[in-house]
């Protein structure tokens, strides 16, 4: 596998997913996980809006167009205040797939599913992507369709129980004590 250092390895990964597979919730998962265990990041916007981006397709896939306009305007604001050259990619052109695509919804007209392709700039991370895609098993390079039913109602069908096991040990620390006993099974 191709490695570049001036990218976190799960940006790639991100990047393969969103181009590959079409598994934003994936995409969203992989990224946001870095992004959290980062938040010293200087790029900590950067990546918050792009994991905006994936969340905002999953909505739209799914049908959810208000889920779509929030997020995909949500990620426009953030990524307008970041550099999105400092992730490889071509800023204007991302802003401005971004607005369209959010003023339509706004506007209220029909904004069918279509696949994203993100504009990458930097060739080293556009092959260092494409090398991580022909890692996934069935993942084809900017394939356009979804030939996985499942991946359009994939929060459906997840094991959350981690996250809500730290949500409420975060909840708890905030409130200044212990976390709560672990629940007895029976």
């Amino acid at each position: 596998m191709l490695t570049i250092h001036a990218y976190p390895e799960a940006y790639i990964r991100f990047l393969a997913e969103f181009h590959g597979t079409r598994d934003y919730f994936e995409c969203h998962e992989l990224l946001e996980e870095y992004w959290k265990e980062n938040p010293d990041d200087a790029d900590a916007g950067l990546w918050h809006g792009l994991i905006q981006i994936a969340v905002g397709q999953y909505h739209l896939r799914r049908g959810n167009r208000e889920g779509a306009r929030k997020m995909l305007r949500s990620a426009w604001q953030r990524l307008s205040r970041a550099n999105p050259a400092r992730a490889g990619l071509d800023g204007t052109a991302l802003l401005q797939q971004l607005d369209e695509a959010a003023g339509h919804l706004e506007a209220g007209e029909s904004l069918p599913y279509v696949s994203w392709t993100l504009p990458i700039r930097d060739p080293e991370l556009f092959a260092a992507a494409q090398e991580q895609c022909r890692l996934i098993d069935g993942a084809i390079w900017c394939d356009p369709s979804v030939r996985d039913e499942s991946l359009v109602h994939r929060h459906r069908v997840r094991d959350r129980s981690d996250v809500i096991l730290a949500r409420q040990e975060s909840l708890e620390k905030r409130r200044g004590g212990a976390p709560p006993p672990p629940q007895d099974p029976q």
